[in-house]
């Protein structure tokens, strides 16, 4: 199999909500803080937990942002991104 094939079928997809992501981010800090991770798996554990936490702030401001748009008065359509 070529190098840039088994790259990306070792790339997580994107969580399907919100909830999901915390959740698997809740999964992963537990798993990282036990300490019985190898150094490697500890290494994209850290970097799949950043990706989720970006995935979570997104969300939030998206939320934050049409909360906004409410409490000005102003009803708008909310699109997800």
């Amino acid at each position: 199999m070529p190098k840039a094939a088994a790259a990306s079928a070792k790339t997580p997809s994107d969580p399907v909500s919100y909830e999901a992501a915390l959740e698997e981010l809740e999964q992963l800090v537990g798993r990282i803080e036990s300490g019985q991770l190898p150094l490697d798996q500890m290494l994209a554990g850290y970097q799949r937990g950043a990706a989720l936490l970006e995935f979570c702030r997104g969300r939030l401001q998206a939320v934050q942002d049409q909360i906004k748009v409410l409490d000005e008065g102003t009803l708008q359509t909310w699109t997800q991104e």
